[in-house]
């Protein structure tokens, strides 16, 4: 029997401290929710707390967010390494862990265990459709995508991903916990590899590495192309190096492994860069070389 979900998310549980997941609590916590983030590694918490409180610290300095409300959101943030402790509570669940489908699959059979059966079971995942997990999860009429992107307590757009089984009343759910957050949703009717950010930008970043190992341009030229010539904030190789070359690697993986198509396999390219350790603004250098 499926059980309609409850239109009250009084309870957010984030599951991964990544900067994904951590933003993701924040940004929860700061929209009045309770929030917890749990993740296996005490040590990563730790850090995502750390990294959370250097994030609203700097927010409050520039004016962009008010001391109390900082203050008021950590206190309702706390961070566990016992799922089976913090997983009852929970309302609503959003999974940021690591990109590999056998671990989201334990995660959501987990969660299908330990959650009240109301909750809805959400995985944050850019390349992996819901329908994936859904079934380990037990209640697969109460699962689907919830994409955030990165950094998620700035970005306002969530790609809500429904999968054939998706019951409206999650889909309805979803979206309006996201709008509570200050996002703005949208909504993929049906899975498909990329969505629809990583597909659009994909098709950019293809062309403009076309054009490079092509001897067309320079990626300066590019760059410039692109924020001159169409109004994009920043160009295609800017972009891989705010995203990060490892990631957009990661993500042409999955989508290749999804499509077998020889067009969406991993670009040589980013390959080279990412295996010299260089993975854009986060390491230093990328295409492009930054100062620390």
């Amino acid at each position: 029997m499926e059980v309609r979900p409850t239109t009250t998310n009084n309870n957010i549980l984030v599951v991964g401290a990544g900067a994904m997941g951590s933003q993701i609590a924040m940004t929860a916590a700061l929209a009045g929710y309770a929030t917890t983030v749990h993740d296996l590694s005490r040590t990563q918490l730790d850090d995502a707390a750390a990294a959370l409180r250097k994030r609203t610290d700097k927010m409050v300095q520039s004016g962009k967010l008010a001391a109390d409300d900082a203050e008021a959101a950590h206190a309702r943030l706390q961070f566990s390494t016992d799922l089976e402790a913090v997983a009852p509570p929970a309302d609503f669940v959003i999974e940021a862990a690591t990109e590999r489908l056998d671990i989201k699959r334990e995660i959501f059979a987990t969660l299908g265990h330990l959650t009240p059966r109301h909750a809805i079971l959400a995985t944050n995942s850019s390349t992996l459709g819901s329908s994936k997990v859904a079934e380990a999860s037990g209640r697969p009429a109460q699962v689907c995508n919830m994409h955030f992107f990165n950094p998620a307590l700035v970005m306002e757009c969530v790609e809500v991903v429904q999968h054939p089984g998706t019951s409206q009343a999650t889909v309805d759910t979803t979206m309006s916990l996201a709008r509570s957050m200050g996002k703005s949703p949208v909504l993929i009717n049906r899975e498909v590899p990329g969505f629809i950010a990583n597909r659009l930008m994909g098709a950019v970043q293809k062309e403009a590495l076309a054009l490079l190992a092509g001897g067309v341009a320079s990626k300066d030229d590019i760059d410039a192309t692109a924020k001159q010539a169409l109004r994009h904030p920043m160009g295609p190789f800017e972009l891989m190096d705010l995203v990060g070359l490892d990631v957009i690697d990661d993500i042409a993986r999955a989508t290749h492994a999804q499509t077998g198509d020889p067009a969406d396999a991993p670009n040589e390219a980013v390959l080279a860069l990412v295996r010299e350790g260089k993975l854009g603004r986060k390491s230093g250098a990328g295409w492009y070389t930054y100062g620390h």
